[in-house]
């Protein structure tokens, strides 16, 4: 990534569907010399005005209407990759940050850290850094290296074991995931045997204690 003139103003989008948090976050922004280039309340609107506007940091609501955070963060490494994707998130989203970082993103900062703290993370992030919540720092660390290795289950594997945590038949995930069901049971299959599970509902229990899904 190309680093911003450190004499030019750092550019951001920033996206939340909270109206009144969108608001005060891109007020503190444009008060402390962030451009703030664009404001979107849900994911779709996010990513048009990432790659028309192109800025230096993306700042997004890792659960957005429409398209989600991780999605937009994946997206924009294909049409926007010159711009740092910096996730926005509530402390329970831990199960979400393995899809953050296969995703690329640069940073996460929590909805409750201090506005200044917001302000380090785009600001380091911006300049080609990178920036994690000193609270999510241990969820961070797990989700990249889970019993000395990194994470074993690939993003699909993941869906195919949120979906069936869910309720959801094989049938019905591959619908949803538009692949065919022998499909889904290869994921299953192998999911199970990353996982050291005897069966599915053993996979998906291991999944979620070791906050592998949500």
């Amino acid at each position: 990534m190309t680093e911003p003139d450190p004499t030019e103003r750092v550019t951001a989008v920033v996206a939340d569907d909270h109206p009144a948090l969108l608001s005060a976050v891109c007020d503190f922004f444009a008060d402390s010399g962030i451009d703030v280039i664009g404001r979107a309340a849900d994911g779709q609107e996010a990513l048009a005005k990432i790659e028309k506007r192109l800025p230096n940091v993306a700042l997004i609501d890792i659960r957005m209407p429409r398209v989600g955070g991780i999605e937009v963060a994946q997206r924009t490494r294909r049409s926007a990759p010159e711009t740092a994707i910096l996730l926005y998130t509530a402390y329970g989203d831990e199960a979400l940050l393995s899809d953050a970082l296969d995703a690329g993103v640069r940073g996460f900062v929590l909805k409750e850290a201090p506005l200044a703290d917001l302000l380090r993370a785009v600001e380091i992030v911006a300049r080609g850094g990178t920036y994690v919540d000193p609270v999510l720092a241990g969820a961070i660390a797990s989700a990249k290296l889970k019993d000395g290795r990194l994470p074993s289950l690939t993003a699909r594997e993941r869906d195919v074991l949120r979906l069936l945590a869910n309720g959801h038949s094989n049938e019905e995930i591959g619908k949803q995931l538009f692949i065919s069901p022998q499909t889904v049971r290869t994921h299953v299959q192998k999911a199970m045997g990353k996982l050291d599970a005897d069966t599915r509902t053993q996979a998906v229990a291991t999944a979620l204690r070791r906050s592998l899904i949500s």
